[in-house]
């Protein structure tokens, strides 16, 4: 049996494999092995019951699955967790693309309430979702986020990047990071899929008992949609940072919550859509 503390586990998966190709340039053409990310399916069940399937780079499955849960309102604790376990994969691997959710004792929840019931996209979070109105959660916006020194924003790009390992490899991975208010990086996780990436950041922290985490700070490496800022409201996060744009939505969303939202955060330049720096 396995409790969340435990999770991850042993040998990682590969989150990059080489491909032969041809590479092309004006001097001709040669043969190279090149590195792609990982990109498998990801079925994540709660009690044996299947309320997920989505497209992930392996790794940290059980924090991608805990973060999921956390962020559609199912689990706000490590308590609320009898045991999560990853099933074998087929000819006796150790590790598969299914990951089961037991709830505590006495823990109840409306799987049919639960608003992502198909394939899921790597690069979209919310296909699936039954109507538009179950987008929206029913998490509490917070307090006015407090204000962010603009140079304590302008040095996270810097740790982000030199953190992304697959990333070098690759070139083809999303990363989300969460720092303290002393500027130390605490989580970083990649992922093809931006919500991937930040499920996985949040079952961290969830498993850590950190929630919320109202003295952190947000850094995305992709652009910035609503169900990003709505996850990162979940886990209670203020300020939200990324690299590139923000949607309108996700803008409209950050000033309703409360919450702090900087996009085109680089070369110590930034836009404040929402809070004040």
């Amino acid at each position: 049996m396995s409790s969340p503390r435990d999770h991850d586990a042993g040998a990682a998966p590969a989150a990059a494999r080489g491909v032969v190709l041809a590479k092309v340039s004006p001097a001709g053409a040669s043969t190279v092995t090149d590195q792609v990310a990982v990109e498998e399916p990801l079925e994540i069940r709660v009690e044996g019951r299947s309320v997920a399937v989505v497209m992930r780079t392996p790794g940290h499955d059980r924090e991608l699955a805990a973060g999921f849960l956390l962020s559609e309102g199912v689990v706000a604790a490590p308590s609320d967790f009898f045991e999560i376990s990853e099933c074998p994969g087929a000819a006796g691997e150790a590790r598969g693309n299914v990951v089961d959710v037991l709830l505590a004792e006495g823990g109840e929840v409306d799987l049919d309430s639960l608003t992502r019931h198909v394939f899921s996209a790597s690069s979209c979070g919310i296909c699936g979702k039954a109507t538009l109105d179950s987008v929206f959660g029913r998490f509490p916006p917070l307090g006015a986020a407090p204000p962010v020194r603009p140079e304590f924003l302008a040095a996270l790009p810097d740790k982000l990047r030199a953190a992304q390992e697959t990333f070098d490899r690759t070139g083809g991975l999303h990363a989300s990071a969460l720092f303290d208010a002393a500027g130390a990086l605490v989580c970083l996780r990649e992922d093809v899929g931006r919500h991937n990436a930040l499920d996985k950041v949040l079952g961290n922290a969830l498993f850590a008992g950190k929630l919320p985490l109202a003295d952190h700070v947000l850094l995305l490496s992709g652009r910035v949609s609503f169900e990003l800022m709505q996850k990162a409201l979940a886990a209670g996060i203020p300020t939200v940072a990324a690299i590139s744009a923000p949607s309108s939505l996700a803008v409209d969303f950050a000033r309703g919550s409360g919450q702090a939202l900087v996009g085109f955060l680089r070369g110590g330049t930034m836009n404040v859509y929402s809070g004040r720096l």
